[in-house]
């Protein structure tokens, strides 16, 4: 109905520019649905936009536009409110043709084209492949899913990717971590560097190579340890320590050190995609670091750049002019030992995604990522993409309680909750429903027993709940050996005239704008109220009413509102990747 009153908006607007009542028209106009009734069903501010440039008050802008509307049976009557707004009261008839829109559409209600097949990349989660993902990863994945799921709803041709940092220093971290666990394995006797990663995953890593190898990688501790630097705490720096590990460890197994550095990344790698998949959340690429950076491409970005006049040297370094764009100081790209900066390869990295014949790009990263934005746009702006293109919104942090109590977390000593252990707790649908159900830039405190509750305080129970009750209600008709005329319920819609009703065919009509708010503002959290709302106002209207009466056509109708409340709930589930039971 909101697409209808927009369609007569602008031919009443293209009516009066053809008049020479009002100069060039906008192309988009704005109509929203009303929070309090009695301001009509649906307003818009068109004239408040239009009054400038057509030189009057917005209230005679509003006028002009409310009498050159063309008649349309869904609209009861039309007033001009406040400054300027146009506000639009439906009739009964059109409340409730959207019943009929929703059983013919079925799962394409709520769906455009406003995205116009644009190419959008989503880049999300993106985790460092040194462990198993915990609590915090599972919001970011979630997120990823459903903004990249609400974004193929309206109409945009996404591409999801995982950007992995198979890279860098703290793979080689990882590496020796497994490494010494191994010879620990094999029977040397070895002390673990304060700053490796101690989960038991790099355990069980060390003994699946064992068990494969046996003593091949083995080097005596003796060796290892020979001309180390002191660690913590016994007065030495755990970064020196574990940086000189890594050399020795590179130097004794020599060209072996790349085979226990790839089983290690293929194990924990591999781990994260089954977990993902098992999540619900998949790519469209996984895109290695290591791959793309012993490429040229790299070096020709660092050439352009330079071309540019925007790097300049200093202290031996090569630095990017960042401040030039508004970034708080310049960047390195190269250090003054000849190695390349992680910037400058993720540099790279994005540009390459434009170069790939992407429109938009959004990264969707953890809140601690703030400071990376305005150096990356800078980075963009200085190679000639406009900044605007590159998207990024940032996820506060999760924290988990169980029992009121907090449950601390830490990724490095191996303290932490794991993505699938959350899940094989509270399960799927529980997991992905919490971890959307807030804005971006608000913390989740994910109440583990809340999750796991049966009850109306848990919002995901509570609307598949609705969803089970639907289908109880037809399980019900079949056991009467009744059945349920569709052409007959959409006929008689008129007779739905309780207040339960007329607030159900409401929520029911704000759908497809909610997806559409939801999909251009990256708000999931919007789709999750809608549904929360839509279960509140069926459940009060399964309370209030029977729907397996005996008048026909009044039994019928009301089915045809439940059959597309159903649906209209089934399309929200699966956007939000959560499943739709038929029994609770």
């Amino acid at each position: 109905m909101k697409q209808h009153i927009e369609t007569l908006i602008h031919a009443a607007l293209k009516t009066l520019q053809e008049s020479g009542d009002l100069p060039e028209i906008p192309s988009f106009v704005l109509v929203e649905g009303t929070k309090d009734k009695q301001h009509g069903d649906f307003a818009t501010n068109i004239a408040l936009v239009m009054a400038k440039s057509a030189q009057k008050k917005p209230r005679e802008v509003a006028e002009r536009i409310m009498k050159a509307l063309p008649a349309s049976q869904y609209v009861r009557k039309t007033e001009v409110a406040g400054p300027g707004f146009i506000n639009f009261f439906l009739t009964p008839d059109a409340l409730s043709s959207v019943v009929a829109v929703i059983l013919k559409e079925k799962e394409a209600y709520g769906r455009s084209k406003i995205g116009r097949e644009k190419r959008v990349l989503v880049e999300f989660l993106s985790s460092n492949p040194t462990g198993p993902l915990h609590v915090g990863h599972g919001r970011g994945g979630a997120f990823g899913a459903v903004v990249s799921n609400l974004l193929d709803a309206v109409g945009f041709k996404t591409y999801r990717e995982y950007y992995v940092n198979d890279a860098g220093r703290q793979m080689d971290i990882l590496t020796v971590s497994i490494w010494l666990r191994y010879l620990a394995l094999c029977g040397e006797q070895i002390v673990f560097p304060a700053n490796a990663y101690r989960g038991d995953y790099v355990i069980d890593i060390a003994k699946a190579i064992h068990g494969i190898h046996g003593s091949h990688f083995l080097v005596p501790a003796s060796q290892v340890y020979a001309g180390l630097p002191p660690d913590e705490p016994q007065g030495g720096d755990k970064e020196i320590y574990i940086d000189a590990i890594i050399a020795q460890a590179k130097r004794l197994l020599a060209d072996q050190y790349e085979t226990v550095f790839t089983l290690g990344l293929d194990n924990v790698l591999g781990d994260i995609r089954e977990d993902l998949a098992e999540f619900g959340v998949h790519y469209d690429n996984w895109f290695s670091e290591r791959e793309f950076v012993a490429t040229d491409v790299v070096d020709k970005l660092l050439e352009k750049l330079k071309d540019s006049g925007h790097v300049y040297e200093k202290d031996g370094a090569l630095w990017f002019r960042s401040t030039d764009f508004k970034d708080e100081k310049d960047r390195v790209l190269v250090r003054s030992n000849g190695q390349r900066t992680y910037f400058a390869n993720d540099v790279a990295y994005h540009l390459s995604k434009f170069e790939r014949g992407f429109d938009i790009v959004i990264d969707i990263f953890g809140a601690d990522h703030h400071g990376y934005v305005p150096r990356m746009k800078a980075a963009m702006e200085a190679s000639g993409i406009n900044p605007e293109r590159l998207l990024h919104l940032l996820l506060q942090f999760v924290t988990l309680y169980r029992g009121g109590s907090q449950v601390q977390m830490s990724t490095r000593s191996g303290t932490f909750v794991t993505l699938r252990e959350l899940r094989e707790e509270v399960g799927n649908d529980a997991a992905r429903f919490f971890y959307v159900m807030r804005k971006s830039e608000q913390h989740i405190d994910f109440d583990l027993d809340l999750a796991k509750a049966q009850s109306n305080e848990n919002p995901v129970y509570y609307v598949q709940y609705a969803y089970a009750r639907i289908c109880s209600v037809f399980k019900q008709l079949a056991e009467r050996q009744l059945l349920f005329d569709e052409a007959n319920g959409v006929s008689h819609l008129n007779l739905l005239t309780q207040p339960q009703e007329q607030q159900l065919l409401n929520a029911l009509s704000r759908y497809p704008e909610v997806i559409t708010s939801a999909a251009l503002q990256y708000e999931p959290h919007q789709l999750t109220n809608y549904v929360r709302d839509l279960a509140a106002d069926f459940h009060a209207y399964y309370n209030s009413h029977q729907f397996i009466v005996e008048e026909a056509s009044l039994r019928d109708a009301r089915l045809a509102l439940v059959a597309a409340t159903r649906q209209t709930l089934l399309n929200g589930f699966n956007l939000l990747g959560i499943s739709a039971p038929e029994s609770m």
